[in-house]
């Protein structure tokens, strides 16, 4: 499996893999030169701007390394901030196992870390996943479904009367409209469309902390 994570630079003793010519003796030799920070090779810059602003300039790096700890070649982006007033740099690895990534995708796909660790929080806190555990290469349908009920909880609260609503007024409300519908059948005679809408409405609300003053 690919994966996109990121680097202390100053704990990311990254090599390039070694060019020279091979010894004749022994196994061939795997790792090269060390990086340096101080000197990123320009054969690798892939984007030099300045923010006229902030009088900040941005170099972004893009390189095949290897490190120790890993087996396989990484796929290293490396942004350089340098502050061209006080001359200070800074610098920020983002590294792939998927060496076919520009670095624009590499950056984008670390953008949204955030939003994609937020959606495993809410499957987890709200929708099951917490509750499952997958021993297979696939992931297991709940684990499907847990992530569909937050992005779909989330598109029903853009709705003008459900923007109010948290997850868990949402859960109230669905269930005890659930609730409702299964004791209505259970009567002998269909009960009139007011009565049920009525009671929905306050059998919904029940354990809402925003209550919800239309059933949907």
């Amino acid at each position: 499996m690919d994966y996109i994570s990121f680097l202390n630079f100053k704990n990311s003793a990254l090599l390039f893999p070694y060019s020279g010519e091979y010894a004749g003796r022994g196994s061939p030799r795997k790792y090269g030169d060390a990086i340096d920070y101080d000197n990123l090779p320009e054969p690798y810059l892939k984007s030099d701007t300045i923010d006229e602003d902030k009088n900040i300039q941005t170099r972004i790096y893009q390189m095949e390394m290897l490190h120790r700890k890993f087996a396989d070649r990484l796929n290293v982006v490396i942004i350089q901030k340098i502050n061209l007033s006080t001359g200070k740099i800074a610098h920020v690895n983002l590294f792939s196992t998927d060496l076919t990534l520009d670095y624009e995708k590499i950056i984008d796909y670390y953008s949204l870390r955030f939003q994609i660790e937020f959606v495993f929080r809410d499957a987890k806190q709200y929708w099951g996943m917490e509750d499952f555990m997958n021993i297979k290469k696939h992931l297991s349908i709940i684990g499907q479904i847990s992530t569909f009920m937050v992005n779909f909880s989330h598109g029903l609260r853009q709705n003008s009367t459900m923007k109010e609503m948290s997850i868990l007024d949402l859960k109230a409300h669905y269930h005890g409209i659930k609730y409702v519908k299964e004791v209505f059948k259970l009567l002998p005679h269909l009960a009139n469309e007011y009565l049920i809408q009525k009671v929905s409405i306050k059998i919904a609300n029940l354990g809402a902390i925003h209550p919800h003053e239309r059933v949907g």
